[in-house]
């Protein structure tokens, strides 16, 4: 069974400038001549963090990391209440990735992203299908209406009935026929009595039910408040625009892939985004190899879904 590579430290990083008084943090480690690739963090909002450098061999990898706007390390940071995240959509994401492209004078490199990751991946090699040689996609996620009611409007809760009722918790009975709306204001209200205990119960919500076993450390960096105001409200901006995607597109315009080699790494038990979506995309896209592991949830690091991604990086590494 495949597991990390060795920790590694960056050799490089900074803040590009990408406009709109946004600056957003990179980083660069491996080898500086090796094949590049760039890591798409999840949430959105999630952020990046060292173990994700090491999925990739560092002798044969340029590995490109970076925090997308409003998180992580990137700045300003949305966790502030006066963040502004009118010029932060699935669109800016993508010309932020070209903008971090061109300026590290990189032609083209293998997009790896896992579920909001995976959206953006699709997202920008759908646009620019010239600059990727590869795509390593896990935990498939499209923000289709139906994705988003399954895990964010009642769906999921016949599986997590206990937890859900601390999701539901700080919605006032009368708005919970439309969650993700009802959350869109606490989440902006400028009081933090308001909306710091939403973005916990959304945060809460989230890492108690991405992995297949309970894991309390996950639970517990997800709740940290300042992180968890910033993950939940960028989501929550991005689910109630939805994506500023046309229903389907993303599954619709997988023609647009044709050429690329993929893979494609879902946990049979992922309730977050569940297979379906996955298996959505594996017919409409048939070139890309489709790997159900069937005793994983969500998360990247659990060792059925890590054990494929690693062999998927190593398959392409002299590519």
């Amino acid at each position: 069974m495949r597991t990390f590579y060795p920790e590694i430290e960056p050799y490089d990083s900074g803040f590009l400038d990408v406009g709109d008084g946004q600056q957003v943090y990179w980083e660069t480690s491996g080898n500086p001549d090796g094949k590049p690739v760039v890591f798409l963090h999840g949430g959105p909002g999630g952020g990046t963090n060292p173990n994700q450098r090491r999925v990739f061999d560092p002798e044969k990898y340029r590995i490109v990391l970076f925090d997308q706007r409003g998180c992580g390390k990137s700045l300003p940071h949305a966790s502030d209440p006066d963040a502004d995240l009118s010029t932060n959509t699935t669109w800016h994401l993508v010309a932020d990735m070209e903008q971090l492209r061109e300026m590290l004078e990189v032609e083209k490199w293998q997009v790896f992203g896992g579920s909001w990751g995976s959206t953006l991946a699709l997202a920008y090699a759908q646009t620019h299908p010239e600059r990727v040689t590869e795509l390593i996609l896990r935990g498939i996620f499209t923000l289709r209406a139906a994705e988003l009611e399954w895990f964010y409007e009642g769906g999921a809760a016949a599986l997590f009935p206990d937890l859900w009722e601390g999701f539901v918790e700080p919605v006032p009975v009368v708005d919970r026929g439309h969650l993700i709306r009802a959350y869109s204001r606490l989440l902006n209200d400028p009081d933090p009595a308001v909306h710091g205990p939403a973005a916990v119960a959304w945060s809460r919500w989230e890492s108690s039910t991405i992995t297949l076993k309970p894991r309390p450390d996950l639970v517990e960096e997800f709740t940290e408040e300042k992180y968890a105001v910033a993950f939940a409200r960028i989501e929550n901006h991005y689910f109630v625009n939805g994506g500023w995607f046309e229903e389907g597109q993303l599954i619709r315009n997988a023609n647009l892939l044709h050429g690329i080699p993929g893979v494609i790494v879902q946990g049979r038990y992922d309730v977050c985004t569940p297979p379906m979506t996955a298996w959505d995309l594996h017919k409409a896209w048939p070139e890309a190899d489709l790997r159900m592991i069937d005793d994983a949830g969500h998360s990247f690091d659990e060792p059925g879904i890590l054990h494929a991604l690693i062999k998927a990086t190593d398959r392409f590494a002299d590519r």
